[in-house]
């Protein structure tokens, strides 16, 4: 049996800078901004501090993990601390550019610690830098700033990260040490000789993986998507990093081009696709390593990313209003407008729905919508529900029968909602513009509006979709003006509450242009000008709407009566009679079943 070698060395920059250094392709791209790059530099300047530099004290800033490079021969495979690495090397190359600005005398040393020859065991020389980077996203930016020339056009993240890392080490270097070369070279001295780390070298990638692993094993320093990553190239065979690497830039790729956070999305996964009620973020990478024979990424890392690569691009869609195949959903689309950008809850459930046929996944999507806007309306707290959304997806991912999709509905979402009515009705008798966010109110009352419009006409293209009726073409009509001119404020009467005029009951939706002819005017005056809208709901306050009988909906806008007058009176009616409407809208339970009478 082979025993593996592992070696630990002290290593100056100097010592460091004699060896050359890969960054394999299936490593992480160069991420260090201008604040990680200005605090190292300004840690080593601060630990130099005013000394020269035999007093000058020693400054140990970490370590790296090497192994020999498969590809390449003397060179060493950078398993862990890239980041750093390559922000040094940029160093280098800033403090030999700033000397040639200076018109110093160029450095030997400084000059073969960037670019150096080998000869190999035949006397063939090789000239090469120091550091390579092999991974995609760097282009040629790192070989460009080691000969000193400009990027130019930086086409990736990591080529402008490297970019921005050169200006902001030449800006430090000539705001510290200004226009004095000997200043300069006094801190290149120190940096070369006293600035030091530990590196680990390996016999090989599977075992400077495992090293990688454990010196991270609390996350310190990288995140719980970088170490699995690396958890996962462990557990591969090396002849096949290259198909491995290709599935997790594209998943990398899908999860940066929906702008989310990684480790959001990892959390959500998780919690859809195991049984798991909640994770943190940072147990996310101890909760992988630790299920391996649950989950199965060591016999097959790649299908594992695929996995993920999946739920990624349905995460993506259903973010954006579509099915996970990429086709327009008006429930999902409704939850993007009742959601915000911050709502993200409800995509365990439709991860974890994902199996079902079409027709089922549509009325899981519909029910979805309506529990999260009860539960945005009696404002439950966000854990409570994405907890209860936790648990469900166990059972959901059992379901694969309408029989047993009903009972899944009726033991869920139907006595969650039960519980809620009371809190339910309160909340809507109560509701008034400024205690709810602007876009949410508009989605109530563009909701109420398009039922209404659905039920008279049936589903059209015009009634179909919700963003139809929360786009710029409609505005919130205050029905008792905000400013009311003296005959408004004569003809509307006594008024008891001074929150009124800001109520759902005096509130409707109105085509701009009517909106702007409406103004602060008294209600006989506007009356007439409702009859020109669109909006059966906004008409409806001067004559009834005609629609059928047979359904809640149907009975509930029945309920809703023309005013001939508009007061105080009318405006609590009205709530009411939109607070009947809402329940049949958003499919809570007849008040019988709810109160148990």
């Amino acid at each position: 049996m082979t025993v593996q070698r592992i070696e630990s060395k002290d290593c100056s920059i100097k010592d460091l800078f004699h060896q050359f250094y890969a960054v394999p392709d299936y490593q992480r791209e160069y991420v260090w901004g201008p604040e990680e790059v200005e605090q190292l530099l300004s840690d080593i300047r601060g630990e130099m501090g005013e000394a020269s530099n035999p007093e000058a004290p020693e400054y140990f800033i970490g370590s790296i993990v090497v192994c020999p490079s498969n590809n390449i021969d003397d060179v060493l495979d950078l398993i862990d601390g890239q980041q750093r690495m390559t922000t040094l090397y940029i160093l280098l190359c800033a403090i030999r550019d700033r000397l040639k600005d200076l018109g110093a005398a160029e450095l030997t040393t400084l000059k073969s610690q960037i670019a150096d020859s080998t000869v190999d065991d035949i006397g063939n020389e090789t000239f090469r830098h120091r550091l390579e980077l092999q991974y995609e996203d760097s282009g040629d930016a790192l070989t460009h700033i080691a000969t000193g020339r400009p990027i130019g056009n930086a086409t990736t993240t990591s080529m402008n990260n490297m970019a921005v890392a050169h200006h902001v080490a030449k800006k430090f270097l000539a705001a510290e040490f200004d226009e004095d070369p000997n200043a300069l070279r006094a801190f290149y001295g120190y940096l070369t000789n006293k600035v030091k780390l530990i590196r680990i070298q390996t016999e090989d990638v599977a075992k400077a993986l495992k090293i990688f692993e454990t010196i991270n094993d609390r996350g310190v320093g990288l995140n719980s998507m970088d170490l699995l990553k690396n958890l996962l190239f462990m557990k591969t065979a090396p002849d096949k990093f290259d198909k491995l690497k290709a599935s997790w830039k594209e998943l990398q790729d899908v999860i940066y081009d929906m702008r989310e956070k990684p480790l959001r999305f990892l959390r959500y996964f998780i919690v859809s696709r195991y049984n798991v009620d909640i994770i943190r973020e940072d147990e996310i990478y101890g909760w992988f390593s630790s299920r391996d024979s649950e989950i199965g990424y060591s016999k097959d890392p790649n299908a594992f990313v695929r996995e993920l690569i999946s739920a990624a691009r349905a995460y993506s869609n259903f973010r954006s209003g579509n099915d996970q195949n990429g086709k327009r959903n008006r429930y999902l689309d409704n939850m993007r407008l009742l959601g915000g950008s911050a709502a993200r809850q409800h995509l365990i459930l439709l991860l974890a729905g994902r199996h079902l046929e079409p027709e089922l996944f549509d009325r899981l999507a519909a029910e979805v919508e309506n529990l999260f806007f009860c539960y945005v309306i009696t404002r439950e707290p966000t854990r409570t529900f994405e907890r209860n959304f936790a648990r469900w997806a166990t059972e959901l991912r059992k379901v694969n029968s309408l029989e047993q999709f009903d009972t899944f509905i009726s033991e869920r979402f139907d006595k969650e909602k039960a519980t809620l009515a009371n809190r339910f009705d309160d909340a809507i008798g109560r509701l008034e513009l400024g205690k709810l966010q602007l876009y949410r109110m508009v989605y109530i009352l563009g909701k109420l509006s398009q039922q209404v419009d659905i039920n008279a006409y049936g589903e059209t293209p015009g009634t179909a979709w919700l963003d139809h009726y929360m786009s710029s073409g409609f505005e919130i009509e205050h029905i008792y003006p905000q400013n009311p001119t003296p005959d408004a404020l004569e003809e509307f009467g006594e008024i008891s509450d001074p929150t009124i005029v800001q109520r759902l009951g005096n509130l409707v939706l109105a085509e701009k242009s009517i909106n702007a002819s409406l103004g602060n005017r008294p209600y006989s005056e506007k009356r007439p000008v409702y009859q020109q809208s669109k909006l059966l709901l906004t008409r409806a306050l001067s004559e009834r709407p005609k629609v059928g009988a047979n359904t809640r909906i149907d009975r509930a806008v029945a309920k809703i009566e023309p005013y001939p007058n508009w007061n105080e009176g009318s405006i609590n009616d009205r709530q009411k009679a939109l607070g009947t409407l809402s329940r049949a809208i958003w499919g809570m339970p007849e008040r019988q079943q709810a109160f148990g009478t």
